[in-house]
C-alpha cells in the first residue's frame, strides 16, 4: 500500500459510462449502488450470477457476454476489475491507468488506482469510510455510525420532521422494528404508544419526550379512538413532531388508516411507516410458515374482534371454511372455540392448528392443537390475549422438524 492516504471523494456518474469486468458476486455488491447512481453500466463477463442477470434483464446494466478485450474501457469514466482472475485484473487495471480512468480492483486493492469505501445511507446522507485496505475495520466504523445516528445516540442536524407519523413496531421484540422506524422514534417529541408496541423503546426516549399512554386493554380500559385521534392532531399543530407507535403494521388491523384520515382533514401531515405485521411475523417465530410450496397457495388474515354469527361481521365465514390453505385469526382467543366451530363446516377437525401467544417476546408460548380442540386447548393451557391463531396444514408441519418443539 501506498504510504499517503487515499482522497476520499464522490463521483458524479449519472449519464456516464461505467465498466465493470467480471459478473461474479463481487459484482453483484457493486452494481446496485452503481445503477442507482445513474450510470450507464456495462457488465463484461462469459457468465453472471443469477442476480446480476436479474439486474441486466431489469434495465439496469448490458451484458456483454465474453471475455474482456482491451477496447472495452474505451470512454469509460470508472472501470472495476472484479474478476476471479488475477491476469485478467491486472490487465483491466493497467488497460484503465494507461487511459487514465480510475479502476478499483477488487482481488488486490492496492494494486488499484481507486478504492471502494465501507458505504451506508441514512435520511439523506452517504457515508463513506477507508481504512487503507482493512475492510473489517471500515465496516466495523461505518456499522457504529450508522447505528448511533439511527438510534439518536449521534446527532444529526437534518430538518426535524413534522406532523405524524405512523409507525409499525413489530409483534414485540424492539429489534423488529424498522430501521425507518427507529430513527422517527428518536426523533419524536411526543410518542403516542399502544399497548402492544414494544415497550422496551420507550425506554430508551430522552427525558424531554412526552409519552402518551394509548394503551386499549381487551374487555377492560381503552383510550377511545377520538381521544387519540385529537391527541395527535393538538400536538402536531402545536409545532410538535408526533409519532403513533403501533404494534405490528398500522394498517393491519391497526386503525392506522382512521389516524391518517384524521390527521388530513385538520392538515396534519403524515408519514406512515409499515411494520412486521404480528399476523405473519408470530408465526414465522414459532415454526409456522403461513405459505409452503404444495401446502398453501392462499392466505387470510381474520379480525377475531367479533364472533362469526355477530350481525356486525364483515367474514364470510362459510367461504373460508371451504378454502384449503392458511387462516390468521387476530384478537380471536376470547372466541376461538365459535371460529373453530365455523371453519369445522368445512375442514377436517385434525386440521392442524397453532396458537402463539405474546409471540417474539421473552413470555413467547406457542401451544399446537388441532380445530375440534382449540377452543378446548386455548381454555386448558390458560391462552390470554395477545395471541395468534393459525389454522391450516401449514401449523402442522414443525412437527416435521428435527430439534425443535
Amino acid at each position: 500500500m501506498h504510504g499517503e492516504q487515499h482522497y476520499l471523494v464522490g463521483l458524479e456518474l449519472a449519464g456516464r459510462r461505467v465498466v465493470v469486468v467480471g459478473g461474479g458476486t463481487v459484482a453483484q455488491r457493486r452494481l446496485p449502488r452503481l445503477v442507482a447512481s445513474g450510470a450507464l453500466v456495462e457488465v463484461v463477463s462469459p457468465e453472471v450470477t443469477p442476480a446480476v442477470q436479474g439486474i441486466v434483464d431489469a434495465g439496469g446494466a448490458v451484458w456483454h457476454a465474453r471475455p474482456y478485450a482491451p477496447g472495452d474501457l474505451d470512454g469509460a469514466w470508472y472501470v472495476l476489475a472484479c474478476t476471479s482472475d488475477p491476469v485478467v485484473n491486472a490487465r483491466v487495471t493497467a488497460d484503465a491507468t494507461e487511459r487514465r480512468v480510475f479502476c478499483v480492483r477488487a482481488d488486490v486493492a492496492v494494486k488499484g488506482t481507486a478504492v471502494t469505501p465501507a458505504v451506508g445511507e441514512h435520511d439523506g446522507l452517504l457515508l463513506g469510510v477507508l481504512a487503507g485496505g482493512q475492510h473489517r475495520r471500515s465496516a466495523a466504523v461505518r456499522d457504529g455510525v450508522l447505528a448511533a445516528l439511527r438510534d439518536g445516540s449521534l446527532g444529526d442536524q437534518h430538518d426535524q420532521p413534522a406532523g405524524v407519523a405512523l409507525v409499525g413496531g413489530g409483534p414485540g421484540d424492539p429489534d423488529l422494528i424498522t430501521v425507518r422506524g427507529r430513527r422517527l422514534l428518536a426523533r419524536a417529541d411526543v410518542v403516542v404508544a399502544d399497548r402492544l408496541a414494544p415497550q422496551e423503546l420507550l425506554d430508551e426516549l430522552p427525558p424531554h419526550v412526552e409519552v402518551v399512554d394509548a394503551a386499549k386493554i381487551p374487555y377492560g380500559r381503552a383510550a377511545s379512538q377520538d381521544f387519540i385521534n385529537t391527541t395527535l392532531v393538538e400536538h402536531a399543530k402545536a409545532g410538535k413532531f408526533v409519532v403513533r407507535l403501533k404494534g405490528g403494521d398500522p394498517y393491519v388491523f391497526g386503525r392506522g388508516f382512521e389516524e391518517l384520515i384524521a390527521c388530513a382533514e385538520a392538515g396534519v401531515p403524515v408519514t406512515v411507516v409499515p411494520g412486521v405485521t404480528s399476523a405473519f411475523g408470530v408465526p414465522a417465530l414459532a415454526d409456522v410458515p403461513v405459505t409452503h410450496r404444495g401446502v398453501a397457495h392462499e392466505v387470510v388474515v381474520v379480525s377475531g374482534h367479533v364472533a362469526p354469527d355477530d350481525e356486525r361481521s364483515l367474514v364470510d365465514w362459510g367461504a373460508l371454511a371451504r378454502l384449503r390453505g392458511t387462516v390468521v385469526i387476530l384478537m380471536g382467543v376470547e372466541r376461538a372455540g365459535a371460529f373453530a366451530s365455523a371453519l369445522l363446516a368445512g375442514r377436517p377437525g385434525d386440521t392442524p392448528v397453532s396458537v402463539v401467544q405474546e409471540g417474539s417476546t421473552r413470555a413467547q408460548r406457542v401451544v399446537r392443537s388441532t380445530l375440534d380442540r382449540l377452543g378446548a386447548d386455548v381454555v386448558e393451557h390458560g391462552i390470554r390475549p395477545p395471541a395468534i391463531i393459525v389454522v391450516g396444514p401449514v401449523a402442522g408441519l414443525a412437527r416435521e422438524l428435527p430439534f425443535r418443539s
